[in-house]
């Protein structure tokens, strides 16, 4: 499977700065969220989907220790 790679984060930020030229905090909430949908799109899973799968393999985990 397809990874994000860092040109597509590079692409992503300075996009968002763009967007959002004087709010740090807000820039970084919205790349965080560019990411998330990134990476669910190359899963080929919806947004919610892929982070109920993230949900899933953390609570999977902690109860496997």
């Amino acid at each position: 499977m397809e990874e994000i790679s860092e040109n597509d984060i590079k692409k992503i930020k300075k996009m968002v700065e763009e967007e959002f030229p004087n709010d740090p905090a807000l820039q970084q909430v919205h790349i965080a969220r560019k990411i998330i949908a990134r990476e669910a799109k190359l899963k080929g899973l919806s947004f919610l989907e892929y982070i109920k799968s993230l949900r899933k393999q953390v609570q999977d985990g902690s109860t496997s220790q």
